[in-house]
This record gives C-alpha cells, structure tokens and sequence, in this order.
C-alpha cells in the first residue's frame, strides 16, 4: 500500500533517519513512538511529501488516496466548513468543480457536453453525489452541529476548527489516513468516536500520538523511532513498553537461560492477548508468540525522569470542603452549587465538557482566584502543591539559571546547596551545563520537567494538576502516571490522558453550570454509565 525504501535524512552532521525500510499494509494501524527530537512529524511529513529526504524514496500504490490531517488552522478561513470538508478528497472536489465550470459556460457546446458526461461518470464511480450528505454525516460524527456546517472557518473557534479538520482526513475513506496527534484539542465525546471509528477502520492509518489510551485502542502495530532507524512491532502501545522492559530486565540477567527466557516472553503474551478488547489486536498478538523473539526488541536511547512526590507529613481526616462554590466569567457560567468534601485517600479526576470551568476550579481552590459565591476550606494538616495549566509566569526572570530557578522552592539549607540542585536537576534530564541554561529559553516539555521538580521539593500532601501531560512526551507521561499511582497523599487531576484519569483516580468530579456530579468509581465506569450519561444531559442543558 505505502511503502518506504532506503530512507535516509541528514541535517547537517546529525542523521535523523538511516536507511529506513517499511511498508504500511492495508487494514493496519501504526503508531509511530519515538522521544522528543526523534523525528516522529518530519517521518510523517516525508511520507506525506511536505519534506524530502536526503536519499530513497516514498512509493503509494497506484490509484490509492493519501488523507492528511491538515496541521494549519488557518489554511481554509475562507471556505465554509462544509466545503473544508469536501475539498479532503482532492480529485473528487477538482472533478466537481470542472463540472461546474463546464455548466456555467454561455457558449456551452457538444464537446463540452460530451466531457461533462465523462466527468459525471467518474463523479458517480467516486461516490460524489452523495459526498455532500457524507460531509455532513461525519461533520455530526465529530460533534459539529448542523447549524454550523454553512459558516466560514474563520468564524470558528479552534476547537472546533480542530474537529472540522479532522472530519476532513477522515472524509472519503482514504486508501492511507496519516493523522499527528489527532487527540489534542479533541473533547472526551470526540476522542471515543475517533477510537472505535479507527479500531474498525479497514485502511491503512499512520498515527502520531501522546496519548497511551489511544494508542492502545486502535494501533496493531508500532513503530519505534530510535537510533535513527524505525522498528516495527506487533501490537499496541502497552505490549510494546512491557516487553520492552521485560526485554531489558532479561538483558541484565546474562546468566539466565535460554529456555527461562523463552518461557517468561511466552508467558507475559499469553498474558497480554487475554486482555485485549479488540478482535483485530487480539489475531495479531497471538501471531505474535510464534513470531516474537527477545533479542528483536533493540535497547532503547530513551531517558526517563526521575518524578518521584513524596510528603513531609501525611494529612489528617479533614482534607479539603467546598461549599456552593459558583463562578462566571465573561458573562458564562462556569459552574454553581459545587459542594465537595474530600476524604482522605481520594485521588480525584476533575472533569466538564468546559475545561475554562476546570481551570478556574483549580485556580480558586489554590488561592489564585475569587469565586462569585461560595467557601472552600483546607485541612489545617494539608499542604498543597498546584501545577497550573499556564506556567508562563514561573520563567520570566533571565537572570536566573535552572539551579538558581529550583532553589527558589526550597527554605532546606542542605537542598540548596548547588551540588544538590544539580544532582536533583540531573535525575530530571538537565545534565551537566543544562543545569546553567537560563530559565527563560526553555521548551514546553522541559518547562514542565522544572515545575514537577518545584512540585517535588515542596512534599505536599495534596497535589493539584491541572493537564499536567503538557508538552510531555511518553517517557515523562508514563514516569508520571507511575508516580501519582503510587503517591499516598490525595491528589486533584484534570487531564486529557484517558490512561492516567484510569489508573490513578478512585473518585470522578464533574463540574457543571447546575452543580456537581460526584462518584466513587474508575474513569471507565463513570464514562459507560447510562444513569450518568442521562444526568450529564439535565445538568447541561
């Protein structure tokens, strides 16, 4: 279907990709992993022929369409979301638009009747007319309301310009679909149509993604980028990260046998496949034990930072209240009628279908903000630790460097000694002169690294994150789900990371315009509850 051949890409002296060789079969989705810098975008621009590389080449089959997730919210303000979406399937929307031309001539003639009429047959052949109907369909598929689907982009808000897009890749059944984290901007609703509409895809897709759940839930194979080759394995993304461990844990244990090895790998996949929810994963995995060895799982290049939260006291009974707590801004109601009592041991998922409702929550309840009715009271044996989902004003001083930054969140003689902040510094990926760098030139990702090393210092008994997977790749994402699993205090978490609101919340808060729906329960429950689906209905309308 698409295949790459002898792949090569060189800046300069840095070797980005070395003689890659892959082909994209029909009916499979790939996910394509790598750490920050690897090239996962720049693999995806090549195929899709926005980059060139340095040597080989990129080959589709012949008559097959390729369907890009267009990255350049701007690119199509002048058109109405409708058309946006028509015009995904390029030839169709060329041909229709020929056809139009030929009809809207004054001097019509035979010979332009007659080339209208070849044209009307291909038209036919590609199912155009009824394209317009499929627009629609899959514009409601993605959430955007009929009302919308005569207005210009331009008058769009980017949320929904997001969902427009993607309904545009999607648009036409693609021959090979290459999305780059279609996930970000998306709401839950959206995100969960995307997962079962690529589970059943029946396609080739090509995907780029942070987010762990999705990548589980529709990738039957993964494609590793490291060492400046792609790797490609079978099966998602959590069976490739276990057996990736299981395969460096076996490589530390030279002596161990042959045999033990080959018992342990067919155990922990057996395992695995038993689990799986998809049928189409499942067939694949099971391939997997008769085709996987050991030593084809390379050692990887990644480096995981050390986030660990520990707390200077545990807390007593009485954690946080809030009482009819209500807040509006700019003339929406973010949310009233909020009570809460936490209990001790509560880890929280804070969610609404208005995340500017989540993030005025969390800047309230930190002290940061006023509510226009209501109280909140804290334990006076808690302390808090906030990640806010703006961290700009924590980077504007250029006179400090990393250590002089970190050492501003710490009044312990011992930790502010300089080898201290920069061994601290080192186990969070700042080595050496990294330490010295100015605070204010610092990436997404490692601004993030900075603030949980803030976090860390401050052993808090209660955490606040607001989406604190930000600018993350998926070796600090998992780092951290890790952690907060195993973090004894109580934690507050809004988060867009399906895997982590599962794996560490054991309460679910949502906040609405009409009060809060609260439960004792996982992620997964709250989402597949009818009884909750329809109370989500009442309290937003």
């Amino acid at each position: 279907m698409l295949t790459v051949s002898n792949l090569s890409l060189q800046f300069g002296k840095r070797v980005l990709f070395d003689e890659v060789n892959i082909m994209f079969t029909k009916g499979n989705c790939y996910g394509i992993i790598g750490a920050n810098g690897a090239g996962k975008s720049t693999f995806l621009k090549i195929l899709t022929g926005k980059q060139e590389p340095t040597t080989g080449n990129v080959s589709l089959e012949p008559g097959k369409r390729m369907s890009v997730l267009e990255q350049d919210h701007f690119a199509y303000d002048n058109f109405t979301v409708l058309e946006t979406v028509l015009r995904g399937n390029k030839k169709l929307f060329e041909i229709k638009e020929e056809m139009d031309a030929l009809y809207a001539k004054e001097d019509f003639s035979d010979a332009d009747g007659i080339k209208a009429g070849e044209l009307g047959v291909i038209y036919d052949e590609m199912g155009g007319w009824n394209a317009e109907s499929d627009a629609q369909t899959m514009l409601s598929n993605v959430g955007i309301k009929d009302e919308m689907h005569w207005q210009m982009m331009g008058e769009l808000e980017n949320k929904d310009k997001v969902k427009v897009l993607l309904a545009q890749a999607l648009f036409g059944n693609p021959d090979v679909l290459i999305l780059d984290e279609p996930t970000n901007d998306l709401d839950i609703d959206t995100i969960a149509w995307l997962e079962d509409f690529l589970a059943d895809y029946e396609n080739t897709v090509i995907v780029v993604s942070h987010d762990r759940h999705f990548l589980d839930t529709v990738c039957t194979h993964i494609g590793d980028l490291d060492y400046s080759k792609l790797n490609l394995y079978t099966g998602n993304y959590s069976f490739w990260y276990q057996a990736s461990q299981l395969a460096t844990r076996q490589r530390q244990q030279a002596n161990k046998k042959a045999e033990e090895k080959k018992k342990e790998l067919q155990d922990f996949i057996a395992r695995f496949s038993s689990n799986v929810a998809k049928a189409k994963q499942a067939t694949a995995r099971k391939k997997m034990i008769e085709k996987l060895n050991i030593d084809d799982i390379k050692p990887t290049s990644r480096r995981y930072p050390a986030i660990i939260f520990e707390m200077e006291r545990e807390a007593g009974d009485q954690i946080l209240e809030v009482k009819d707590l209500e807040k509006t801004k700019d003339g929406e109601l973010l949310f009233s009628n909020v009570d809460i009592k936490l209990k001790k041991g509560d880890k929280v998922a804070i969610i609404s279908k208005n995340s500017l409702a989540i993030s005025e929550f969390f800047e309230i309840i930190s002290g940061n903000a006023t509510a226009d009715k209501g109280e909140y009271n804290w334990g006076v044996t808690t302390n808090q630790s906030y990640m806010p989902l703006d961290n700009t004003d924590f980077f504007q001083d250029k006179s400090l460097n990393l250590v002089d930054w970190l050492r501003q969140f710490t009044k312990n003689d011992e930790e502010r000694h300089e080898e201290f902040m920069r061994g601290f510094l080192g186990r969070m990926l700042f080595s050496g002169d990294e330490a010295l760098k100015s605070c204010t030139v610092l990436s997404g990702g490692e601004k993030m690294r900075c603030m949980f090393s803030r976090m860390m210092l401050q052993k808090a008994n209660v955490l606040l994150l607001d989406e604190p997977t930000n600018h993350l790749d998926l070796e600090s994402i998992t780092t951290l789900n890790n952690s907060l699993s195993n973090f004894k205090g109580n934690i507050l978490l809004a988060s867009h990371d399906h895997e982590m609101l599962q794996t560490v919340c054991n309460r679910i808060i949502e906040l609405t315009p009409k009060g809060v729906i609260d439960r004792d329960m996982t992620y997964d429950e709250y989402l597949e509850d009818k009884k909750i689906k329809e109370l989500q209905q009442q309290m937003y309308s």
